[in-house]
């Protein structure tokens, strides 16, 4: 009979794979590990560049100023801008950039307000597997997704939401399984962090905390603990959809599944760099997981501990890990039926593939028991994960050459102009979107003034433009709808009237546009950049 054949070697084989390993030391070390993962995967690209490669970035960099300097009339704000946080409360992010650059520059506080949501993903995913009794190290594959398809676009209200959501369920799941104040306060506190970061999460955020009650009650028997949390911020919500705004919403249309676009979610994942390093890495980020999911899967079944919980704890399993499948369930079935475009909202269901991967997520299998082993799935995941980091570090430093030429040219423009600006050409980058759209937004998230066009025309945006026959309002005339993308519209008698600085980026000197109007002047080059200023030569 072979060594592995006699019991006693079996439960030896059992006792090695559950080992203790919990040593302090050990758990301080892989606590540090993670958070140099986060760090590197997260901050890193953000110190690679001057700017973000983000397409809606500049604008909402523009609306966090906005919030900052809305009474100081060197920024010339309250002339243009109404606050509306109730009405349209995706102010999250708003208020930490508004809030650091009392400290910093507009430019760092907007880095470090992203940083913070981004790193939403995996804080969220580790609070998520806390209340389902595993590690919280399981929130690092989180990382996998922060530097996507939706973050590249700009969507950082909808990525925080995202980890919120996630901690919701994590708080929910704790607050029923070993009530205490702290975590019925927690999870009051994340509801309303879902509705003040991405107000169409927070239905699905109720859901799941009703439903883990629902799911969790043969285990834990009781409800109580999430009653209060959900009532109040329901409470929240019902206000603010009896005083929203028209322009929040919009008609679905009719709904029906299609599923063909499953064929098309690794896209929707992935797809914010044309270098092919990037969906290279996340490849093999994917195939990293897979492998380490399944591995976690036979490490749990040979140490043992299926076989050593109670009923109770078994109830428990099954209850939490129906809420993850459900949510991300789902989200699955809005990215297959819900439509491109509600209203004045674009780029709808490619959202929710991002969803269901990064709540699917909280289905991995524990960590292991045994230090040695638990340390080793630490490293799959940095293995699986830093890539990532590194492809977009790499791109964003060559964007940060190729907006050098933005940042010589914005210097010479003075405090609070009013601008007009065109971009004509749009290359010189390896995104997939175009980052160079709204890039000189951040000159009033810098400067102050007035721009050509702005977020705040379609009044489903915290920060609104104040009716134009109000007294002391000043407001940029109005432009057609996508008039950013389509530039070619522009006449100069017709569009230009309003504006004294008008910056363009092309492929050659656009005298032509501006030959109507013998007041304008060229004054600078920069680049792919021209400036031009109505009345003078030079600033």
């Amino acid at each position: 009979m072979s060594s592995l054949g006699r019991p006693g070697a079996w439960l030896g084989w059992r006792a090695w794979l559950a080992g203790r390993g919990r040593a302090p030391a050990l758990g301080l070390a892989l606590g540090a590990v993670a958070l140099a993962l986060v760090s590197y995967v997260v901050v890193g690209p953000l110190l690679a560049a001057r700017y973000p490669m983000m397409t809606d970035l500049p604008f909402h960099a523009a609306n966090a100023s906005v919030l900052r300097h809305y009474f100081d009339p060197a920024w010339h704000f309250r002339e243009q801008f109404e606050l509306q946080p109730f009405a349209v409360p995706y102010v999250s992010f708003y208020g930490l950039a508004a809030f650091f650059m009392l400290f910093v520059g507009p430019l760092a506080a907007v880095k470090v307000a992203a940083a913070l949501m981004l790193a939403l993903l995996p804080a969220g995913l580790a609070v998520l597997a806390w209340g389902m009794r595993k590690s919280p190290l399981l929130g690092l594959p989180g990382l996998g997704l922060v530097w996507g398809g939706l973050t590249s676009w700009g969507f950082l209200n909808f990525m925080g939401a995202l980890g919120l959501f996630a901690a919701v369920v994590g708080l929910a799941l704790r607050a029923l399984d070993r009530p205490s104040r702290a975590a019925t306060l927690g999870l009051s506190l994340a509801l309303v962090a879902v509705f003040f970061t991405h107000v169409f999460r927070f239905p699905f955020a109720i859901a799941a905390v009703v439903g883990s009650a629902v799911c969790l009650y043969p285990a834990t028997r009781r409800v109580r603990p999430v009653v209060l949390p959900v009532l109040g911020a329901s409470a929240l919500f019902v206000a603010w959809w009896l005083l929203r705004p028209a322009e929040v919403g919009g008609s679905l249309g009719k709904l029906a599944p299609d599923p063909k676009r499953l064929g098309a979610l690794g896209e929707h994942l992935y797809r914010s760099l044309a270098d092919p390093a990037e969906a290279a890495a996340a490849q093999s980020a994917a195939r990293w997981l897979c492998a380490l999911a399944l591995g976690l899967a036979v490490v749990l079944v040979l140490d043992g501990r299926l076989g050593r919980r109670t009923r109770r704890e078994l109830w428990f399993d099954a209850g939490a890990h129906a809420v993850v499948a459900a949510s991300a369930a789902v989200f699955l079935g809005l990215y297959l039926t819900l439509p491109m475009e509600i209203g004045l909202w674009w780029y709808v269901y490619p959202r929710e593939a991002t969803a269901a991967v990064y709540v699917g997520l909280g289905l991995l299998p524990d960590l292991p028991r045994a230090g040695w082993l638990r340390a080793l799935a630490v490293a799959a995941m940095c293995a699986a994960l830093a890539p990532l980091g590194t492809v977009t570090a790499r791109a964003y430093r060559a964007f940060d050459l190729a907006t050098a030429d933005f940042a010589r040219i914005v210097a010479r423009l003075p405090q609070a102009p009013k601008l007009l600006y065109l971009v004509l050409e749009h290359g010189g980058s390896v995104a997939t979107h175009t980052p160079f759209l709204h890039l000189p937004a951040w000159v009033q998230a810098d400067k102050g003034g007035w721009l050509s066009f702005h977020f705040a025309m379609w009044r489903n945006s915290p920060v609104v433009y104040r009716d134009p026959a109000e007294p002391g309002a000043v407001v940029p005339p109005p432009v057609p709808l996508r008039w950013e993308w389509t530039p070619e519209r522009f006449r100069v008698l017709q569009h230009g009237r309003f504006f004294d600085w008008f910056l363009v980026r092309a492929r050659s000197r656009p005298d032509g546009i501006f030959a109507a109007d013998p007041s304008i002047s060229f004054v600078a080059e920069e680049g792919s950049w021209f400036l031009y200023r109505r009345g003078a030569s030079e600033p």
